[in-house]
């Protein structure tokens, strides 16, 4: 399982999403360009010290993420998606992708993903925090391939 957060616009929520990967031992992938100058000085703040812990990878465009991200399914967490993520089958080597708080993805970019899940909400709301939309859905994935396997306590 990997996490891709497309183009992310706020430093702190780059930061929460690292920490859950560390957590988690899910890679997480940062498409740039950022909303904030990226660099690890500048989510280490919000990532505390966990991102030592974290295996994060950096792309410095849509199109290099596309020719070099590891194999396995694309899923988008999309608003305009159809398919609740409750429903949807995960396999381990699943990448989630978030889009940008403020504009989610292009067009484009939606249509190259494999699958699109959304999390079901009241109507009238627009959308849920992206770390914890990601959250929410990453433990649906792990649940559902087995990821929690591993005793940590």
């Amino acid at each position: 399982m990997h996490l891709a957060l497309y183009q992310p616009d706020l430093p702190p929520n780059v930061g929460t999403l690292i920490r859950l990967g560390a957590c988690l031992g899910v890679p997480v992938h940062i498409i740039e360009p950022c909303g904030f100058p990226f660099s690890l000085q500048a989510v280490r703040r919000s990532a505390l010290d966990y991102a030592e812990h974290a295996d994060i990878s950096a792309y410095r465009s849509w199109e290099t993420f596309c020719d070099t991200r590891p194999r396995g399914r694309l899923v988008l967490l999309s608003t305009k998606a159809s398919m609740p993520y409750t429903a949807f089958a995960f396999a381990p080597d699943d990448l989630l992708m978030v889009g940008r708080e403020t504009a989610g993805v292009p067009e484009d970019v939606a249509a190259s993903a494999d699958a699109r899940v959304l999390i079901p909400m009241r109507p009238g709301l627009r959308s849920i925090n992206v770390a914890i939309a990601a959250g929410m859905v990453l433990g649906e994935a792990l649940r559902q391939t087995g990821g929690f396997t591993t005793p940590y306590i």
